[in-house]
């Protein structure tokens, strides 16, 4: 099977370590020009709409890299893959093709689908400072759990990937310390 006959997705949120759609393949991978920033409210599964989670987004960035998770998804699940990423990524986030660099062995440019929430929808939160967004996430809890779980569950899939990403480990530490207080 070649690159041309699958489906490639970039994941560097959830579907780090919660993929739940079935893959060919699974590599580590990085997209460039784009940063993880936790700017996306989430109403519909780390919150609940009078009191939204926080979760994250790539935000571009022309000098930074996000790295992440690329899968190769077989011909014959496109359709259902994507069918179950459009339901489960519908609070404010679109579909977006970018390249990315398949890491390993066999490093390699491919075409990636991803899912990106931009300023303009209706869930957008935005920056706020380290604080802030760390009490958010510490109080926050939705349908598919807590906002401090999706954020301890992405740091340890990082560091898993040895990926040092400032932003989610800061944010780590913060909110490990609102819970000793």
């Amino acid at each position: 099977m070649t690159d041309r006959d699958s489906l490639w997705l970039f994941g560097y949120g959830s579907l780090i370590w919660r993929p739940a759609i079935p893959f060919a393949e699974r590599r580590p991978a990085r997209a460039g020009g784009y940063e993880r920033r936790f700017y996306q409210g989430s109403t519909d599964h780390r919150g609940v709409p009078e009191a939204p989670g926080r979760v994250v987004t790539l935000v571009p960035s022309a000098a930074a890299s996000c790295h992440g998770v690329a899968y190769r998804v077989a011909p014959p699940d496109v359709d259902a893959v994507l069918y179950t990423l459009d339901v489960r990524e519908k609070g404010g986030y679109t579909r977006l093709e970018l390249p990315i660099d398949v890491l390993g062995d066999e490093s390699r440019t491919v075409t990636a689908l991803t899912y990106v929430a931009a300023p303009d929808n209706p869930n957008w939160l935005g920056p706020a400072s380290l604080a802030a967004i760390a009490r958010q996430i510490a109080g926050s809890r939705g349908p598919s759990g807590t906002g401090r779980e999706y954020l301890v569950r992405l740091a340890a899939a990082l560091r898993e990937l040895a990926v040092d990403d400032p932003h989610v480990f800061d944010l780590e530490r913060e909110v490990d310390a609102l819970a000793l207080t």
